[in-house]
Formats: structure tokens, sequence, C-alpha cells
């Protein structure tokens, strides 16, 4: 069993600062990417944030580069999100990423977090 539990998000006011932090747990053997997505308002689709592998490449979303930091500890399984200078359109449920390999294996899969609400008041 594998789980990914968040910790974080709220409610701010524009230009405001926020901090995300996901921890994977269980049965894994590995962990490659991890990241973060949101899910705006009315909208069915999650928008990739910002991902960051265990070399600490990162992907970050023009909308939030120079705003957003993604970091990660590998010891701890963690994946975090520092959020700054927070918009409106930031609004959303924000769902923590990882791909696992469970020990039980076969391969290496998607989970997600529960999700967490970042709200953004002007």
């Amino acid at each position: 069993q594998v789980q990914l539990v968040e910790s974080g998000g709220g409610l701010v006011q524009a230009g405001g600062s926020l901090g995300l932090s996901c921890a994977a747990s269980g049965s894994i053997f590995s962990i490659n990417a991890m990241g973060w997505y949101r899910q705006a308002p009315g909208n069915q689709q999650r928008v990739l944030v910002a991902t960051i592998t265990p070399g600490r490449r990162t992907n970050i979303a023009d909308s939030v580069k120079g705003r957003f930091t993604i970091s990660r500890d590998n010891a701890k399984n963690t994946v975090y999100l520092q959020m700054k200078s927070l918009e409106p359109e930031d609004t959303g449920v924000y769902y923590c990423y990882a791909d696992i390999l469970p020990t039980a294996g076969p391969a290496y899969r998607p989970y997600w977090g529960q999700g967490t609400q970042v709200t953004v008041s002007s």
C-alpha cells in the first residue's frame, strides 16, 4: 500500500505566500518524479504546476516561474512547493503526484494525493 499525504494550503490574500508538502509512505521501492498539479474551480482538468526528479531537475509551468519553488527530500520521500506572490488565478485544488515503483513491483506507476485547497483572495 502506497500513500501520498499532503499538508499546507489554505486561504491567503493576493501577494501572500503559502507552502505545501507531500510525503509518500508505504511499500515503496523507488520514487522517480514527484510534483504538483492544480485543478482550478469549475475545471475538470489537472494542470501541471511543477515536477522534480530525484536528481532535482525541475519542470515548472510558465505561469508560476519565478514565484513557485519546488524541492524534495529524497531521504524523506517528500516533495515541497513554496508559493510566493500568489495571485487569484493560482486558486484551486493542488494535487501531489509521484511516480512510484512499489516493493511488489512490477513497474513504476503514478500515485496521487487527496488534494489540498489553495484559495487566493483579491
